[in-house]
Order: C-alpha cells, then structure tokens, then sequence
C-alpha cells in the first residue's frame, strides 16, 4: 500500500488555521453585538407587545363583566317595567270595576228615585182622582138624594155630610 505523506505545505483541516481564528473572532463579536445591542431592544418590544396584549386582555374581561353587569341590569329593570306594566293593569282593571259599580250604584239609585217620583205622581194621580170622583158623585148623589127625599140639598154642609155617608158606606161594601 502506498503511504500517503502530508506535506506541511497541505493544510489539515482538522488542524485549526488563521483563517479560522478570524472567523471565530467574527462570529463572537458579531454575537457578542447581536447580543449587546439587537437582542435586548427586540426583547423589549416583545415584553412590551407581551405586556400590551395582557392589557387588552385584562380590559377585554373587564368589559366583558361590565356587559354581562349591564345585560343583568337590563334584565331587572325589564322584568321591573313588566311588574309595573302588570301592577298598572290591575290597577285600571280594578278602576274599571270601580268606575263601573259606581255607575251601576248612580243607575240603581236613579231607578229608584224615578220609581219613588213615578209612586208619588201615581198617589197625586189617584187622589185628584178620587177628589174629582168624589166631587161628581158628591153632586150626582145630592140630586139623586134631592129627587128621592123630595126636597132640595142645596145646602153645602148637609150636601157634604151625605156625600161622606155615601162614600163611607160605598167603602164598607167593595
């Protein structure tokens, strides 16, 4: 087998060279300026969007609860409006009845005070009646007296005491 000989001149690349000390020296300090003077501003705006989302999060549960406190509020006063929307119902239903026997009671009261006008007419009526029947048949019982007796009554006190005998035995007998 033929031996292969490396010459110093041929370079290992196993074996570090100046070449490699540049780039490594490179690579550190473009890390250690990545790391000095990127990093920490981009680190930061992340906190900070971190932190600006956390508040937008914090204020969109705030509002959340505020609309859930608001939409319960409603609800109460919603089924308040509908217990005094109710309770106004009942009040005028129970104004209604009361307007209605009050006018029932004002018609019952009218009826009967027509009724009682309509007995007292009715009485005034019948006594007018009776005064003007008594008066006629007062004159015609003179003049049937007159013809049977055979004398005149002209006399107004013994023409009355006849009529009241008349009447009064007329009464007895109906």
């Amino acid at each position: 087998m033929a031996s292969v000989a490396i010459t110093p001149m041929e370079s290992n690349f196993l074996v570090p060279n100046a070449t490699f000390f540049v780039e490594l020296f490179a690579f550190a300090l473009l890390l250690f300026l990545l790391a000095k003077y990127v990093i920490p501003p981009i680190n930061r705006a992340m906190t900070a969007r971190q932190e600006a989302i956390r508040q937008e999060f914090a204020e969109l549960d705030e509002a959340k609860s505020e609309a859930h406190a608001a939409e319960e509020e409603f609800k109460s006063q919603i089924a308040d409006a509908r217990h005094q929307a109710a309770r106004i119902r009942e009040e005028a239903r129970e104004q209604g009845a009361a307007i209605v026997a009050e006018a029932r009671e004002q018609a019952q009261t009218e009826a009967a005070r027509i009724v009682e006008h309509a007995h007292a007419q009715i009485e005034a009526d019948r006594k007018a009646a009776v005064a003007q029947l008594r008066t006629e048949v007062g004159s015609l019982a003179t003049s049937l007296a007159g013809r049977i007796v055979g004398e005149s009554l002209d006399d107004h006190a013994r023409q009355g005491r006849v009529v009241d005998r008349f009447l009064t035995e007329l009464e007895g007998a109906s």
